[in-house]
């Protein structure tokens, strides 16, 4: 960023040049012009890690970052927040992080890779999603465990894996899935295909899916709410981009977009 410079003179040769020239005011009116402020003067690329479940999201905030910020790019990478952030402890390159659960971001914190204290910017809860018409007439978590019901499941390393743990452990139904995914996206994949009879995702995921799935709520998801935080990493090429995108996440326009897809406030 070039930051303009102005050069006061000594008063006493400041006297002398406006007596030369007559002019009162002349230079002040100069001196005055307002310098372009930060955000006017943002360029160039921010690469964002973000969960999974973020990615329809993130892509439009990236598209309206862009447009408040002309000559700003935002590229993605979306993907579980446990591999997201080994990618980004392994030195891959990264400016912010999105992770959909606290755990995940705790590590990234613990490897000296974020630049500040991460922002808290939204919550998600867990939902069932079956495929249009729920062949299999699944109405609860306990169908889920029921003999020949194929159920699909993110891994436990990943956010939405480690919730659904949390809620077989409360609830007393323990899952025998027919496969556990590295992302959300995945799981929603392997429904909407008609692949698996019930996939456990985000009440975000079944709300962007449309009429590819259906979502059967339960209650159990009420004890596992996820928190997803946000930062600037400390190896981010422009560390003043970087960080007007978090704000840009955490103010007023991403909370607009946030809602409006279903997450809850931080």
């Amino acid at each position: 960023m070039r930051i303009r410079t102005v050069t006061i003179a000594a008063a006493g040769a400041i006297a002398l040049a406006l007596a030369a020239t007559g002019c009162s005011g002349g230079a002040g009116s100069a001196s005055s012009s307002p310098s372009p402020s930060a955000s006017d003067e943002l360029s160039g690329t921010a690469t964002v890690f973000a969960a999974a479940s973020l990615t329809a999201t993130f892509t439009e905030l990236g598209k309206k970052f862009e447009a408040a910020h002309p000559g700003t790019t935002v590229s993605f990478s979306f993907a579980g927040s446990s591999d997201l952030v080994t990618q980004i402890t392994e030195g891959a390159p990264a400016d912010v992080f999105a992770s959909a659960d606290e755990a995940n971001m705790k590590k990234a914190t613990d490897a000296g890779a974020t630049a500040g204290d991460p922002v808290d910017f939204a919550t998600n809860v867990l939902a069932i999603a079956v495929p249009p018409g729920n062949p299999a007439h699944i109405t609860s978590f306990a169908d889920l465990a029921k003999p020949g019901v194929k159920t699909v499941v993110c891994a436990p390393q990943v956010p939405c894996g480690a919730a659904t743990a949390k809620v077989e452990a409360s609830s007393g139904v323990t899952l025998t899935p027919v496969s556990q995914e590295s992302s959300v996206t995945d799981v929603l994949g392997k429904v909407s295909s008609g692949e698996a009879d019930a996939g456990i995702v985000y009440v975000t995921d079944v709300k962007g899916a449309g009429s590819k799935v259906e979502s059967v709520p339960f209650p159990e998801a009420a004890s596992t709410v996820n928190t997803y935080p946000i930062v600037a990493l400390k190896d981010a090429k422009d560390g003043t981009l970087a960080t007007a995108f978090v704000d840009f996440v955490t103010g007023p326009d991403g909370r607009k977009v946030l809602e409006a897809a279903g997450f809850g406030a931080p």
